[in-house]
């Protein structure tokens, strides 16, 4: 729905959605506003937690030898 009303084309809503035409996106377009105002209330926020975000050791550690592989590749 944001997609829409920031652009106005049920189109690129559809391809947004990689829809293969545009009445299965028509098809959510028309939902009863009480049943999506409902699964709006039915989701909860995500809890996120303050503080700084620390990447595990094995996260750096693929970085770090992806990294060094395409520097390898840009020497060759």
């Amino acid at each position: 729905m944001h997609t829409l009303q920031a652009t106005h084309d049920v189109r690129k809503v559809s391809l947004w959605l990689g829809h293969a035409t545009l009445q299965s996106t028509e098809i959510y377009l028309r939902a009863d506003p009480t049943e999506k105002l409902e699964a709006l209330a039915a989701m909860t926020a995500p809890s996120i937690k303050r503080g700084r975000f620390h990447a595990p050791d094995k996260l750096l550690a693929l970085l770090r030898s992806s990294s060094a592989d395409r520097r390898s590749r840009y020497a060759q």
